[in-house]
C-alpha cells in the first residue's frame, strides 16, 4: 500500500512540475458546422473569447463564421474540405479564387487573423482507400502557390491535418515507426515541401 502512495505521489508530483514549468502557447478549439442546433457564430466567438480560446480550426470557410471572429485576436486555421480538392489541384486558378475569397478577403478587410489553411481533413485516413492520395499535395501546393501569389506565403502557412494511422510502428516505441507502407514516399515528398 505504501509503494502505491509513493508511486501516486511521484505522479503527482510530475504533473505539478510540469504545469508550473510548461508553457501554454493557447488553447484551441474545432469549430464544425454539421449541428443540429448551432449556436450563432457571434455567440461562439464571445464563448470562446470568455474562456480563453485563442485559437480555432474551422472545417470549411464560412464567411459568417469568420465575419464573426473579424477583431477578436483569436488565431483561425481555415480548412478545406476533402471533397474540393480534385477541383483545387487540377487548377491553379481555382486555388487562387479560393485563397482570395475565404483568406485574402479577410485577413485585409475584416481583421481575421488567419494563420494556417487546412488542405483537406485526414484525406490519407486509412478507410477511404486512397481516395485523395492523388490530388491532396497537388492541391496543397496550388494553395501555397496562391498565398504567395496574394502576398500571403509568409503570414499564412498550409498544413494537412492527419490521423494518427499515417504512422505505424513494430513496437510501443515512436522512434521505430514510419509512414505506413502505401503513403510513405507520399508523406516525405509532403513533408520537404512544407521544410523549404
Amino acid at each position: 500500500m505504501r509503494i502505491l502512495g509513493v508511486k501516486y505521489g511521484l505522479w503527482i508530483s510530475m504533473i505539478l512540475g510540469f504545469m508550473v514549468l510548461g508553457k501554454v502557447y493557447g488553447i484551441g478549439a474545432n469549430w464544425g458546422t454539421q449541428a443540429t442546433h448551432p449556436l450563432p457564430p457571434n455567440i461562439v466567438v464571445k464563448l470562446f473569447k470568455d474562456n480563453g480560446i485563442q485559437k480555432v480550426k474551422l472545417f470549411d470557410a464560412d464567411s459568417e463564421i469568420l465575419n464573426a471572429l473579424s477583431g477578436s485576436g483569436i488565431e483561425v486555421m481555415v480548412g478545406i474540405p476533402n471533397e474540393m480538392l480534385w477541383i483545387l489541384a487540377n487548377s491553379l486558378g481555382a486555388a487562387e479564387k479560393w485563397v482570395e475569397k475565404n483568406v485574402s478577403s479577410h485577413v485585409s478587410s475584416n481583421s481575421v487573423d488567419v494563420k494556417y489553411v487546412a488542405v483537406g481533413n485526414e484525406p490519407f485516413l486509412s478507410q477511404l482507400n486512397g481516395t485523395f492520395l492523388s490530388t491532396t499535395f497537388p492541391a496543397l501546393q496550388n494553395i501555397q502557390a496562391a498565398l504567395i501569389k496574394a502576398g500571403l506565403g509568409n503570414r499564412v502557412k498550409v498544413t494537412i491535418p492527419l490521423n494518427a494511422d499515417v504512422y505505424q510502428s513494430s513496437s510501443e516505441k515512436p522512434s521505430t515507426g514510419d509512414f505506413r507502407q502505401d503513403i510513405r514516399d507520399l508523406m516525405v515528398k509532403i513533408v520537404k515541401f512544407l521544410n523549404d
